[in-house]
């Protein structure tokens, strides 16, 4: 995989689109919304995208973040990160193929009413995984199509939005500063982290990228700029051409579309293009993090944490069994509500991350020869503050899921227990070590 399929990748891994932001605006207004749009990406996403891309060059291994953290603070910790990892997987990827579903309902909602709905998301599921089975290659020039099919509609918002927000009866700049009846800053800021995580998840698959120690700090800084621009000026078009904040919600884009195109024939063919940007949106997403999530099991099994048949790949150097198994446990959770999977996943992935963190810090003490093509700025200073910032939103994320629930308890409990048995399922792993390590 060269740059800009690595890119495309990584975009869907982290964004898919402005599809997302709905509930940010609705629940925070356009003027707090935009703001957390230009500031979350400066303490989360940017020192986690440096992080990402010092760790990715100097330790170009399958298994990326795993690979980090075993590496820094040894093979316990290396298996809490991938357990966190995955367990996170499970309430993540059910989010995508019911956003796929969502869009589709708009087109013609009789195809996703009752069990049709859970029968195409199922179907997204196994499309995907028989996509990945073709190869990194294949996932990431996919992505480039798929990424420019999703976008052209929003091209064509924006231009028809900022011609109605600067005409004669259009709200204008001030229109930014417009707030919300009823704001829920909390829920807005997790969904805001929700749609700027996932910068870790492209190092994965570091020895199916060329030239890695070059191409990973470069894709991460242009995909952190194409999310920061497909997020942002989306919402302040709808913003200045005066559409009220209160209508966003989940799938809200389209009824924006056909607001700004008319009642016409444009407009309704306006809103249709959105619709089905959010399938492809769906699509995306979930084909990108299939690829990403399922090189762990791999990497594990490489070290006898797992059976070795997990090792095996294809032709094209796909783990298959774990492609195939990744898919069923994330066919399971297609119909799990929004808020509880976003809570329940900002909570597993935050632990994980906060330990990707410590490895950075880790190997600057530990390894200070190992060579590192790119490095996070500052020195050793720099490397300590970059975690700063992202751990206080972890921390935040956690405190606004207090009220969210989970079979029956709080969501924080439930994943607190998930976490925990992370810890008993590696000491297990232990007593039964697997034969066929890779040494």
């Amino acid at each position: 995989m060269r740059l800009l399929p690595l890119v495309g990748a990584t975009y869907f891994m982290v964004a898919g689109g402005p599809y997302g932001l709905e509930d940010i605006i609705g629940k925070a207004g356009y003027g707090r919304a935009l703001l957390l749009l230009l500031l979350i990406p400066l303490v989360w996403s940017l020192p986690t995208s440096l992080m990402v891309g010092e760790l990715a060059s100097a330790i170009p291994e399958e298994g990326g973040y795993y690979e980090w953290v075993r590496r820094a603070v040894g093979g316990f910790w290396g298996f809490q990160e991938a357990w966190l990892s995955l367990t996170a997987s499970i309430f993540d990827m059910a989010l995508y193929p019911v956003t796929f579903v969502l869009y589709l309902g708009k087109i013609a909602p009789d195809w996703t009413t009752g069990h049709r709905g859970t029968l195409w998301a199922l179907a997204v599921v196994i499309g995907c995984a028989i996509w990945n089975l073709r190869g990194a290659k294949a996932v990431g020039g996919g992505s480039i199509l798929l990424f420019t099919a999703m976008l052209a509609p929003f091209a064509a918002l924006v231009a028809i939005g900022l011609w109605h927000g600067f005409g004669a009866h259009g709200a204008g700049l001030h229109a930014l500063t417009a707030g919300t009846a009823t704001p829920d800053m909390a829920a807005a800021v997790s969904v805001c982290l929700w749609n700027y995580m996932g910068w870790d998840n492209a190092s994965t698959i570091a020895q199916e990228v060329e030239n890695p120690q070059r191409t990973y700090p470069r894709a991460m800084l242009i995909s952190a700029a194409l999310v920061a621009v497909t997020y942002i000026l989306p919402l302040a078009t709808v913003a200045v051409a005066g559409i009220p904040a209160e209508q966003f919600s989940t799938g809200a884009w389209a009824d924006a579309a056909k607001t700004l195109g008319g009642a016409g024939l444009w407009g309704v063919g306006l809103a249709l293009a959105v619709v089905i940007g959010g399938t492809i949106s769906g699509i995306g997403m979930f084909n990108a993090l299939m690829m990403s999530y399922t090189r762990i099991p791999y990497a594990l099994a490489r070290e006898g944490l797992l059976p070795k048949v997990f090792s095996r790949t294809t032709t094209t150097g796909v783990p298959w069994l774990s492609v195939g198994l990744c898919a069923i446990a994330w066919g399971l959770a297609v119909q799990m509500s929004f808020e509880r999977l976003i809570s329940i996943d900002l909570v597993l992935y935050g632990g994980s991350l906060i330990l990707e963190f410590v490895a950075l810090v880790v190997l600057r003490k530990r390894e200070p020869n190992l060579v590192r093509p790119f490095r996070v700025p500052g020195g050793m200073p720099g490397a300590v503050v970059a975690g700063i910032g992202p751990a206080i939103l972890i921390v935040f994320a956690m405190w606004a899921a207090r009220d969210e629930k989970m079979a029956g308890i709080p969501a924080l409990a439930f994943a607190a227990i998930v976490a925990a048995c992370g810890p008993a399922i590696y000491g297990l792993t232990r007593l039964v070590r697997f034969r066929g390590a890779v040494e």
